[in-house]
């Protein structure tokens, strides 16, 4: 018997209170790669959301378990990935702040120094 077979088994036996155990579970595990990539990715400068999303950006398609994995395991591999993160976001500064210059008719409160 395969792990699947075993696992319909038992899900059919326990019915109701099965299913309440796996999705606790996945919440839980969901939860926990969330916290360890937090803690990772404060390592190394940058918080959660900024890194995640600086990841998309970068299309970068690794989900949270293979991020929390590579936090642990892989640690260079994670450092090199908040590296990219990081020169994503400051590219991201660096484009949100143009050449200095305002455009015409446009009245800004940013006090840049000459």
């Amino acid at each position: 018997m395969d792990l699947s077979t075993v696992l319909r088994t038992f899900a059919g036996r326990c019915g109701h209170k099965a299913q309440v155990v796996l999705k606790h579970l996945s919440v839980f595990l969901f939860q926990l790669w969330i916290s360890r990539i937090t803690a990772a990715s404060q390592e190394h400068g940058l918080k959660y959301p900024a890194f995640i999303v600086n990841l998309i950006k970068c299309q970068v398609e690794l989900n949270r378990k293979v991020l929390a994995d590579l936090a642990i395991y892989e640690p260079k591999t994670f450092k090199s990935l908040a590296a990219l993160a990081k020169r994503r976001r400051q590219e991201g500064f660096a484009a949100a702040l143009g050449d200095g210059k305002e455009p015409e008719g446009i009245f800004s409160r940013v006090v840049q120094d000459h």
